[in-house]
């Protein structure tokens, strides 16, 4: 069995070569202007889930502007408590001032439905308690880690964002997601090579109602599996069945009937009926694809 990586630490343990092809004179370039887009805003609020993005942007905030950064996590049931504690070891290690803030999204009917606006309605509460939390401590400015591929998706969250006059420095330096792993790799960050990740929400189909039960029914599906070793997976809830995508990479490994038969034991006792393996393997935002049709 192999063991899932720790990105719990600021610093990464090891530095792996297998990196893109990238212009270090045109990284530095970007880095800059992104340092110099951040100190002109003085005192920032970075919404922090942790992941490679908003890890960099907060470093970068916490490098700029020291304790005038603060970087907030939404302490929501849509978050895996594992990714809560992955970011507040990382911000720990950093010397980046965190805290959580708790989001009530699902109170809002309009998100617990989960039309394709879900993301909408997530955003737009962080950010109203964000503002709010601003307000009341004098910061003006609100950053969030979305980057210049982020742009071509479906991504509401977007929307609420320029609702709530929330900046996008990692857009305005022109920072691909590409460039912000080999930056974070440069800066020796655990989360340089962290798998994407999405909150909870996004593993139930549009249509059928998002609800803490059966988030946290996904959560402990996931944590399993990454128990088992695999280490870029999705579990996706479609009522009485599971669908469990595998990255293309580590298939093979997914495709035996003993992995077969450890599945089943986890995914029974969690209440599905039937359990299967995407054959397509992962896909980030694959539930997305029924919106194209």
């Amino acid at each position: 069995m192999t063991p899932a990586k720790n990105y719990t630490g600021c610093m990464a343990t090891f530095v792996t070569l297998e990196t893109p092809k990238l212009d270090p004179v045109l990284l530095a370039q970007k880095q800059e202007k992104l340092f110099s887009i951040l100190a002109s805003m003085r005192r920032v609020i970075v919404a922090y889930s942790g992941g490679t993005d908003s890890a960099y942007l907060a470093w970068a905030a916490q490098r700029v502007l020291g304790n005038d950064a603060i970087a907030i996590t939404a302490d929501s049931a849509s978050i895996p408590e594992s990714h809560k504690r992955d970011a507040e070891a990382f911000a720990l290690g950093c010397g980046i001032r965190h805290e959580y803030i708790e989001t009530h999204e699902f109170d809002n009917p309009d998100y617990v439905k989960n039309d394709p606006n879900r993301c909408f309605h997530c955003k737009d509460e962080l950010f109203t308690q964000l503002d709010a939390l601003g307000l009341a401590r004098g910061i003006e400015n609100i950053v969030y880690g979305v980057n210049v591929d982020d742009l071509g998706d479906y991504r509401p969250g977007q929307k609420a964002a320029k609702l709530h006059h929330v900046k996008a420095p990692l857009v305005d330096a022109s920072l691909t997601k590409a460039e912000i792993r080999e930056l974070s790799r440069l800066a020796n960050l655990s989360t340089w090579d962290r798998p994407a990740a999405a909150c909870l929400s996004s593993r139930i189909p549009y249509g059928t109602a998002v609800t803490i039960e059966n988030v946290k029914t996904v959560e402990r599906g996931e944590e399993e599996i990454r128990k088992l070793g695999f280490r870029q997976f999705r579990v996706r809830f479609h009522g009485e069945l599971v669908r469990i995508e595998i990255a293309k990479d580590e298939l093979e490994r997914a495709l035996t009937a003993e992995m077969a038969q450890a599945f089943v034991e986890i995914f029974k006792p969690l209440g599905f009926h039937y359990v299967t393996i995407d054959l397509e393997g992962y896909r980030q935002g694959s539930l997305n694809s029924v919106l194209k049709k």
